[in-house]
């Protein structure tokens, strides 16, 4: 029995039962919440996924997970990461340990679940690969049948990550508001060469 209406307590059991049956599936990445946008950081072992991540939390952002991620996808298709029971919110830096996020850090550095909104793919720099450069084509991968933005981002030394992670992050949320760089970057080169090519008025 309950003290709850019928209605009440359909809407508690069908969130709880869409919890537990939602699809789920473990990734070896780590998982950041930079200005509140969702980065899931992948890449080959050894890449740098951790050290990206760890990174990120000494400017200021959240960790949700790191080498593990537990992604569910939820009745309304979002992908949302949380992180291993018994991981937590540590984390393991090669050459120097595991280390407590939540001691060290404090409490403002971590958080129990974000959805997921990017994709960002670490590999080591290839010269036979073409990277983007504009942005026109926007890459996605997929993840429990749901599509979401990817971006691979190369390594090489001296190359600033960290800061090009959180650029992608502000990008994304300028983008969900309407604004595009690359699109109007195109439009308007697009606009002066067509203004070049057009014959000034009075000529012949």
């Amino acid at each position: 029995s309950t003290p709850f209406s019928t209605t009440t307590i359909w809407q508690y059991l069908r969130e709880y039962l869409e919890t537990i049956f939602a699809p789920q599936v473990i990734v070896h990445s780590s998982l950041v919440d930079v200005y509140g946008v969702g980065l899931l950081i992948t890449g080959r072992s050894a890449v740098g996924k951790s050290e990206l991540t760890l990174a990120l939390i000494e400017r200021g952002h959240q960790l949700v997970a790191d080498d593990v991620v537990h992604i569910k996808k939820t009745a309304t298709n979002i992908l949302q990461g949380s992180p291993n029971e018994v991981l937590n919110h540590h984390m393991e830096i090669r050459g120097l340990g595991i280390i407590d996020v939540r001691r060290m850090f404090g409490i403002r550095a971590i958080r129990g679940k974000k959805d997921i909104d990017i994709c960002i793919r670490l590999e080591k720099w290839n010269d036979e690969h073409e990277y983007e450069r504009i942005g026109m084509d926007d890459e996605t991968t997929e993840i429990l049948g749901v599509r979401i933005p990817l971006i691979v981002l190369p390594l090489l030394i001296g190359k600033n990550i960290t800061v090009i992670a959180e650029v992608a992050a502000m990008n994304h949320k300028l983008k969900q508001h309407g604004v595009n760089a690359a699109k109007e970057f195109d439009e308007n080169w697009i606009a002066s060469m067509k203004e070049k090519n057009e014959p000034k008025k009075g000529s012949a």
